[in-house]
């Protein structure tokens, strides 16, 4: 069965999206649950989102489907009636609706089908995704992160903790979920009786995680419903503390939303307190870094001289100099061995020695 798909060029439909007047809301999603058939699911729900003009970016593999999307404030209540109605297993799932939204999140329909929802690396028939930890609210959240022997896990890549995470979180230093997993057993492999609070961005990727530990033998693992989104919603309406401090990045063009005043990480060129998320400007880099203002004036949005100097030539010479090499970065680059980063931990490390 062919995959359907939207034909019109990004920068129109982009433009389309800021010259819209009616406010959205952004909200992300998922659930574990056997697909038979995903292309299928997915040209079905792609229809009916479209017609009511959803954006965003969703996933959905024989395992079950993951999204995060704008939606019509107008079309709200029909969208998360369609989502409810795709499936039994969809009716009622939980919609994270975002701390800070201006609306202008996504501007098209990306609806993939994928292998996996969540790029695990698991290939052991006996794991079962859905023997999870037990979820904790906001309260709960607070209750047992106050106990000093509980364990907090941050599942989230390095650039999402640099600008926020939980306090007394620990952070798992990989470059990839798939990779963090069998980390996160190991590092604790001493700790399976003590309380384990794993937690991400949303909960798909802690759920998992903590079905993982439990099929490793861990005894008492828990996970934060609906992660940093739900949390942090659910703390400010029942004025709780905010054990959460700083920003919590998200992958749209809000590239984070600010849970506290916080500020726990640096620019990546000069060291000044700064967790803005930004991507170099140069086509043939957009190395996502954190850049302060001042530098984003200095070097124009890029991550280096020679990239503002590539970003500030004749069109034709940019694309010369990037044939072959094109692709060679990532918008979300993930390593923690780009230079950049390099430059800003050697920085930390001077600093941390004045």
């Amino acid at each position: 069965m062919p995959v359907l798909h939207n034909r019109v060029n990004n920068e129109e439909l982009k433009q389309r999206m800021l010259a819209e007047t009616e406010p959205r809301t952004t909200v992300s999603f998922y659930k574990y649950f056997p697909v038979a058939e995903p292309v299928a699911f997915r040209n079905d729900l792609y229809i009916r989102l479209t017609a009511l003009k959803v954006f965003g970016r969703i996933y959905v593999a024989h395992e079950g489907i993951n999204g995060q999307v704008s939606v019509p404030a107008s079309n709200y209540e029909a969208f998360r009636d369609t989502l409810y109605g795709a499936a039994p297993e969809l009716n009622g799932i939980r919609m994270n609706i975002a701390v800070e939204d201006d609306g202008k999140s996504f501007w098209a329909l990306r609806f993939k089908v994928r292998s996996k929802i969540v790029a695990d690396g698991i290939d052991d028939p006996n794991f079962n995704p859905s023997n999870t930890g037990k979820y904790l609210k906001a309260k709960e959240y607070n209750e047992l992160a106050d106990k000093p022997d509980t364990i907090i896990v941050d599942m989230r890549n390095h650039y999402e903790y640099e600008v926020g995470h939980f306090e007394r979180a620990i952070e798992i230093p990989s470059d990839t979920f798939r990779d963090q997993l069998p980390m996160a057993v190991d590092m604790l492999k001493d700790k399976k009786d003590k309380n384990i609070i794993m937690y991400c961005t949303g909960g798909i990727r802690c759920e998992k995680a903590s079905a993982y530990m439990l099929h490793n033998g861990f005894k008492n693992v828990f996970h934060v419903e609906g992660g940093i989104i739900e949390y942090a919603r659910k703390a400010k309406e029942e004025n709780l503390p905010l054990k959460f401090k700083g920003k919590n990045f998200v992958f749209d063009e809000r590239l984070g939303e600010r849970i506290t005043d916080d500020v726990l990480a640096q620019c990546h060129i000069c060291g000044k307190p700064c967790d803005t998320h930004t991507n170099c400007k140069n086509d043939g880099c957009h190395l996502l870094f954190i850049q302060c203002g001042e530098c984003a004036a200095t070097y124009e949005g890029c991550c280096s001289v020679e990239c503002r100097d590539e970003k500030n030539l004749p069109p034709d010479e940019q694309r010369a100099r990037r044939a072959g090499r094109e692709n060679g970065m990532m918008i979300f680059n993930k390593s923690k061995q780009h230079p950049l980063r390099k430059h800003r931990d050697q920085w930390k490390a001077q600093r941390e020695t004045e």
